[in-house]
């Protein structure tokens, strides 16, 4: 059976079939980029738009039928009920690796909206990602250093106005927006340099959370509370072709979001964000000790 092959030639043989894919893909997709890169009106815009979506959900399920038949990966999924592509979603999520985005497109694809999280701007300059991101409308934020803030503190409102026209535009249609809170990939150094309180996690940044729910609070449906556990190993990419990834779990719990939230101003209201990160830091005491049980039960032996 392929699952059986040895990791070098099954590594070489899903990355083959990944990248057939992709370029079957490729094609149609920058074809209508380019039609709506060239023709900027918005309801033609609007189509394009939703066509690309189309296109990236096909490669989505082609990329997960391709990892199910080549990796021997047990999936454990819990809190898919209920969910719909009808609605509007924030995805709140721990991060593990680099292959977590890939995990959450095999989960969420078509059970909720198409899922897009907040860009580097300057990174839509990277070799056909950056048009893809900019064609499937990923929204992208300019990042300021502290100094520049410091010189520049009108600098500070941009990321808010940026998210703001970013939550208007997807107000229109049903959406979902991904936040990782912890704002980068555990590590074991990471978790040491930031004296995290946390087993299992880094402390979670509240800030892009709160700029999200402001700025879509007339739509925003629920918060989908994610957990990622890869009870084995750390993955990243080579992991996932070569078949060493062989259990990951993903926990999904949604939860309503409380009203106040939705309507607060975290940049200028210190009381706010204070009772804001106190409940980021709830969920986050939460997702700790879930992982920490859902490893427990990872290690427990099978029973018959």
């Amino acid at each position: 059976m392929v699952k059986h092959l040895p990791a070098p030639l099954l590594s070489a043989l899903t990355g083959l079939l990944l990248l057939i894919n992709l370029l079957v893909t490729i094609v149609p997709f920058f074809a209508v980029t380019l039609a709506k890169l060239v023709v900027p009106v918005p309801a033609w815009r609007r189509r394009c738009s939703a066509t690309l979506v189309h296109f990236a959900e096909g490669w989505i399920d082609r990329n997960s039928r391709i990892l199910a038949a080549t990796q021997p990966i047990r999936w454990d999924v819990r809190g898919l009920e209920g969910l719909s592509p009808q609605r509007w979603y924030l995805v709140l999520s721990n991060h593990v690796s680099m292959v977590d985005i890939l995990v959450l497109q095999r989960v969420f694809n078509r059970r909720i909206p198409f899922i897009r999280f907040f860009i580097k701007r300057e990174l839509i300059w990277v070799p056909l990602l950056g048009l893809a991101w900019w064609a499937l409308d990923f929204p992208f934020m300019q990042r300021y250093s502290a100094e520049k803030l410091a010189r520049n503190p009108k600098l500070r409102g941009r990321d808010l106005a940026t998210t703001r026209k970013a939550g208007a535009r997807f107000s229109a249609q049903p959406s979902t927006l991904l936040n990782f809170a912890e704002g980068t990939r555990v590590t074991p150094a990471k978790h040491a340099a930031q004296e995290s309180p946390y087993r299992h996690l880094l402390r979670p940044k509240a800030g892009g959370a709160a700029l999200i729910m402001s700025s879509m609070s007339e739509k925003l449906h629920s918060l989908l509370d994610v957990t990622l556990v890869y009870p084995q190993l750390r993955p990243n990419f080579r992991d996932l072709l070569s078949g060493r990834i062989r259990h990951v779990i993903v926990h999904v719990r949604e939860i309503a979001i409380p009203s106040e939230f939705l309507r607060g101003d975290y940049a200028g209201d210190a009381q706010f964000r204070e009772q804001f990160q106190a409940w980021i830091r709830e969920l986050w005491e939460a997702k700790d000790a879930l992982i920490e049980q859902l490893l427990h039960e990872a290690r427990l032996p099978a029973t018959s």
